[in-house]
């Protein structure tokens, strides 16, 4: 008997995920379109705002789906909601205030995605909380949005039923209620740049692949012992080929000691196939375990102590995140490949 790679616990938040990227791309496209509809200066200038919020938070989305490691497909619910949606906002009858507040119900169900990810992910294990703490920022800024839309429709509202305007008293309220965001969502703040660069995203698998450990180590459940290890598997497995593929050739020339990281992960590779051949309850499952523990724990000191003083020396912040754009596209790329 072999380990079992695919937990469905973890599907089921992977399409979650899925349904969050699907509806992020759909809502950018409708504040697009509700941008180029009005001419009102202040509600022109919000959604800009929004619009730029919710395209750096597609990108969110997509690292997060990615460091996560289990590619999905958006619900078939989530897919047909979505085209209902859309044979909305493309009809010439609704009004700019219907079009808003169905996008305003978008959001708020794309903030019930996010939190249950969140929910769900305590219960599954560490690891995975750890993979989904960048959605923190997506999750408070879409209720963010959310009190901004109820300010425009009221403004909207107001405007097509009476033809004039509200008491402008509407904005403060709503930058009150953003305010009391902040005590229901702690700490969680926009990021300061739209992307992780290499060095941030190779550390977060770092450490997602050091709490897989523990968390394997912390079990005598075989069952759990397997579904830990064929995460492990599928991170590893991603990781390495893409670092292979983007990162070592990129400082190849800087760094003389690069073959050496090869050569430690084809042995990686190696050990992972063969535990992957065991199961839970096999005597040698966990000898194996500590064994690939110690050899991803010597291969990773390498990298952050020597690979990437030499990516600080020799690489600027835009060259960094430009490197980490193709990992991730390569790392995606290979699990998607996995998974089929």
């Amino acid at each position: 008997m072999t380990v079992q790679l695919q937990d469905t616990k973890r599907m089921a938040i992977a399409q979650k995920l899925a349904d969050m990227k699907a509806v992020q791309n759909f809502l950018i496209s409708n504040e697009q379109k509700f941008i180029s509809a009005t001419s009102d200066p202040d509600i022109r200038d919000r959604l800009q705002s929004m619009l730029e919020d919710d395209r750096k938070n597609l990108g969110i989305i997509e690292t997060t789906i990615i460091q996560y490691g289990n590619p999905s497909e958006p619900n078939s619910t989530t897919e047909q909601t979505l085209k209902q949606a859309q044979k909305m906002m493309e009809d010439s009858n609704m009004t700019l205030f219907e079009k808003i507040s169905q996008h305003e119900l978008l959001k708020h169900a794309q903030v019930m995605k996010g939190l249950l990810v969140h929910k769900a992910a305590q219960v599954v294990g560490a690891d995975v909380e750890a993979a989904i703490t960048p959605l923190n920022t997506v999750n408070f800024e879409n209720r963010s949005h959310q009190e901004q839309l109820k300010g425009i429709l009221e403004v909207l509202g107001t405007r097509e039923l009476t033809g004039q305007d509200p008491d402008q008293g509407v904005w403060s309220r709503v930058q009150d209620a953003m305010a009391a965001l902040s005590g229901v969502f702690g700490s969680a703040t926009s990021r300061a740049k739209d992307d992780m660069n290499i060095l941030e995203i190779l550390y977060e698998d770092h450490r997602k692949v050091d709490t897989l450990f523990m968390e394997i180590e912390n079990t005598s459940d075989a069952k759990k012992r397997e579904e830990f290890f064929g995460q492990i598997y599928k991170d590893l497995t991603a990781h390495a080929e893409a670092e292979e593929e983007v990162v070592y050739p990129a400082i190849r020339a800087q760094l003389p000691k690069v073959q050496h990281l090869y050569n430690e992960q084809a042995e990686m590779k190696q050990l992972l196939e063969s535990i992957k051949s065991s199961n839970g309850s096999d005597a040698s499952f966990m000898t194996q375990v500590k064994q690939l523990k110690e050899m991803v724990q010597h291969h990773v000191k390498e990298e952050e102590n020597d690979m990437f003083n030499k990516f600080r020396q020799t690489m600027n912040e835009a060259q960094m995140q430009q490197l980490s754009k193709q990992f991730k596209e390569a790392k995606s790329r290979i699990q998607q490949s996995m998974a089929s």
